[in-house]
This record gives structure tokens, sequence and C-alpha cells, in this order.
């Protein structure tokens, strides 16, 4: 009962989550931008009152894509097919030798079997294992902050939308050179070893909003490692989503909008808060 009674004393202690968030304005109107993290803990809410007060001023909240193709099956359906290698092609052929035996022993490790994937391409393998390490050590995509605002948007009624569509984020992924794959993949089994620390220190500089710690361990980090995969997953999408974030602040009838996307794409000089500084929009920590 001791022991209960002060584990619940500190989780009553924690500080509420202060992720990074940012207002932008021009002469007449603001946008909000909020950096998620796509799997959390449900220990990790309430959120900050002030990501709770940039939700409740915001008549639309916008997503990386909507609220309606995140919850339809055609997506993942999607997803899949577009993995699927051509006839005659299988991912052991796609992976240079050093790449294979790394998945090997990762598969061994962790009892997978390799044999229902044997025709799917690079990308679908780094999806899936980082999924796999992510529900290992306890963080749930259903508990993403995304996930959690959209379920508040539709109770309060909001206009939610998409920066992107299902269609693009596919086509990001499956349009990546035979190196940028092996790259994504390569990457995943990086994480894979030591992913609780890494992941947890990640959460915490979230949690913090540590913008300097978050900027080196996603932003720098990703990088100096994998550059090709960093123009393709940060800095195309980052440009494609530009003149939506502008059109939203010239709007001469301007709803106020909160935009939620992955905290990568605000961080860096490539990240949409220097980019839209750089336009000549204010930015406002808070």
């Amino acid at each position: 009962l001791v022991a209960l009674v002060a584990a619940s004393a500190c989780a009553l202690a924690q500080p509420a989550a202060r992720p990074p968030l940012g207002k932008v304005s021009d002469d007449d109107n603001h946008i909000y931008l909020l950096g998620s993290f796509h799997a959390l803990k449900p220990s990790d809410y309430p959120i900050s009152a002030t990501v709770d007060a940039a939700f409740d001023d915001a008549e639309t909240v916008a997503f990386e894509i909507s609220p309606e193709e995140m919850a339809s099956p055609e997506v993942p359906r999607k997803m899949m097919a577009a993995g699927v290698l051509p006839e005659g092609e299988t991912l052991r052929q796609k992976l240079s030798a050093g790449g294979w035996h790394r998945l090997q022993l990762y598969a061994g490790r962790r009892g997978m079997d390799l044999q229902p994937y044997s025709r799917m391409e690079p990308w679908i393998l780094a999806l899936v294992i980082s999924m796999q390490e992510l529900n290992a050590i306890g963080y749930d995509p259903k508990q993403g902050l995304d996930q959690q605002l959209i379920a508040r948007s539709g109770q309060a009624h909001k206009t939610t939308l998409g920066l992107e569509s299902g269609d693009d984020q596919i086509a990001a992924l499956d349009s990546m050179s035979p190196g940028e794959q092996e790259q994504s993949l390569a990457e995943a089994l990086d994480d894979a070893a030591g992913f609780k620390l890494k992941m947890d220190k990640l959460h915490d500089s979230w949690r913090a909003g540590d913008v300097a710690a978050l900027n080196e361990m996603l932003t720098g980090e990703f990088k100096r490692t994998y550059p090709q995969l960093y123009q393709r997953i940060d800095v195309a999408r980052n440009k494609a989503w530009l003149p939506k974030l502008q059109r939203m602040l010239d709007e001469e009838h301007h709803r106020d909008t909160l935009v939620v996307v992955g905290t990568m794409h605000l961080l860096g000089p490539d990240g949409l808060v220097s980019q839209l500084q750089s336009r000549g929009y204010r930015v406002e920590r808070l």
C-alpha cells in the first residue's frame, strides 16, 4: 500500500507534457504549429494547458493526413499493395549481403518470421520493425498526440483537414530509390539496438519541449546518417506543405488553425518554423 501511494504521488507530481508549440503570425492572422509524438502512453495525459488553449482557440485542426483517411482501411491496404515487389523479385535480392545478414540477425533475436515479407519492399520492413519495437516498450500509436487530438476534434465538432493525402505519404515511401529504401531499413535496425534508451530520451525531451535536444536527436542525426532519406521524408514534404500554411495565414477571412505534424517537421533550418520565419512571418514559442 505504501509503494502504491508513493507511485501515485510521483505520477501526480509529474509535470504535464509541454511539446514544441509555436504561434505563427502575419499582420492580421495566425496559426499554431504543434510538434506531435506519434506514439505515447496514457500517463502522458493530460497535456499542457498551452496546447489545450491553442486547441480551444482553433476552429480548424490540420494533420499530416485527414482523420477520415487515417481511419480508413483503404490506406493500410494501399500501403501494403504498394510495397509488394514485382513478380520474380524478392526482398533478399533488394538488400546488400550485409543488409540481409543484419535483418536475419534481428529476426532471429525477435523470433520474427521473414517468410511473409519475402516479396515486400525494404521500406515495408522498416515500418514493421519500428512498430514492433514501439509496441515492445509500451509506446502506443493510439495514444499518439495526433490521434488524441483527432478524437477531441470530433467531440468539439471542429473542422479537420490533411496537409497531404494517404496516397502522398505512400508515394513518398514507395518512390524511394533502392539505396534510400535500404537506408530506411538500416535506420530501423540501428534504432532497434538500444531502442528503449533512445525512445525514452527522445520522449523526455519532447515532454520538456527541449527543441535543441530534439533537433539534434531527430533532425541532426537523421540528416548526417541518412541524407537522402532526410531529403525525401522531411525536406520535400515540408516544401509541399509550406504554400498551404501560407494560404492559411493569408486568407482574408481567416479561421485560426492548429497544425499538428511530426516534431521533426518543425525543427532546424529546413523545418517549417525556420522556413516561415524566412518568409517574413513572426513565430512565438508558446
